[in-house]
């Protein structure tokens, strides 16, 4: 551990130049007393450092000083992979690992390329959760990776959304995905490859026992055919629906990818108003019928009949709430 926090600093004030001991202790997360014991060994064992006193001072490498230990550990090269994903590398156990490898990697640049990466470093972030959502607790997360790393089998205790609501399952798990901030797991149980929501395990066992991982299995092409099959199982219907201008512009804000696919692609001739009638796949009558509600009049309901009933019965509600409420102007 402490031979990796050396290389760390030494790669620090090799990328950054003069570094005062608040700010190496602020980086690698240890005590300004460690940080002294650090450059102790670190002089002692020949590297050129030089102590600058004063409120403006610091500690630095001798001018044209370069360490050529920029070779990348199996771990580090694996996490370069998340480099882009500071968050989701922390959830995965691998932040500190992911830091010194980026470290490495600066290190090992020529000046021009080191000074441009770390501008592109402050003009740019990624951040993979959904908007008006919080990221999900994933107690459970560290031990699955543990067990996709090593390909052991699971057995978990799953909260799912039909009865019975928990069940206890064995697992072979194939690869972790992220998607909208939440993290879930696919893997293959009876034969099949399913997909598991990692915040709803309830508990969790690593097995002695190792499983092989087809050597053909594609995890992004599972994914992408996974969403579509999704998709597919969800909407079970289709609704009729006239959407003016605006609410066609603005529908990617309101309405599901799938469903603002369908309707550009159904979108009919204009009205004389400017409305277009599409056709969008729906779940149920009970879900689409809050989805459209939130468009107000920009929407008008052509088909199935009993959907424009129930918005046109919630409509009469609203108004006889309202109107019975609002009292003398």
């Amino acid at each position: 551990m402490r031979a990796s926090r050396l290389l760390s600093v030494l790669l620090l004030l090799q990328d950054r130049g003069r570094m005062t001991a608040q700010q190496l202790a602020d980086e690698l997360e240890v005590s300004v007393r460690t940080v002294y014991r650090d450059m102790e060994a670190l002089a002692a064992a020949g590297v050129p450092l030089y102590a600058d006193p004063g409120h403006d001072g610091g500690y630095r490498l001798v001018h044209g000083y370069r360490t050529r230990l920029t070779g990348l550990t199996h771990e580090e090269a694996e996490a370069l992979s998340l480099a882009g994903l500071p968050g989701p590398a922390a959830d995965l156990g691998l932040g500190s690992v992911l830091a010194t490898a980026q470290l490495k990697l600066m290190a090992a640049l020529p000046n021009e390329l080191r000074d441009r990466t770390g501008v592109l470093r402050q003009r740019f972030h990624l951040d993979t959760a959904g908007w008006y959502a919080r990221t999900e607790p994933t107690p459970h997360l560290a031990a699955v990776v543990d067990a996709v790393w090593h390909q052991q089998r699971i057995r978990i205790r799953y909260r799912r959304w039909k009865a019975p609501q928990e069940v206890t399952r064995t697992l072979e798990p194939y690869g972790l995905v992220l998607k909208a901030g939440r993290w879930y797991l696919v893997a293959s149980h009876s034969d099949s490859v399913r997909t598991y929501r990692i915040s709803q395990i309830l508990r969790i066992r690593i097995l002695e026992d190792h499983f092989d991982r087809p050597h053909d299995f594609d995890l992004a092409a599972h994914w992408g055919s996974y969403l579509e099959e999704f998709d597919a199982r969800r909407y079970q219907g289709e609704a009729v629906v006239r959407l003016s201008p605006h609410i066609m512009e603005q529908l990617p804000d309101f309405m599901e990818p799938a469903v603002v696919r369908a309707a550009h692609d159904t979108a009919g001739p204009p009205r004389p108003d400017g409305r277009v009638q599409v056709v969008i796949p729906i779940e149920s009558v009970e879900h689409v019928a809050g989805m459209l509600l939130r468009l107000g009049t920009e929407a008008e309901v052509l088909a199935p009949t009993e959907l424009r009933a129930l918005i046109a019965k919630t409509v009469a509600a609203l108004a006889h709430i309202y109107g019975a409420s609002a009292g003398p102007a």
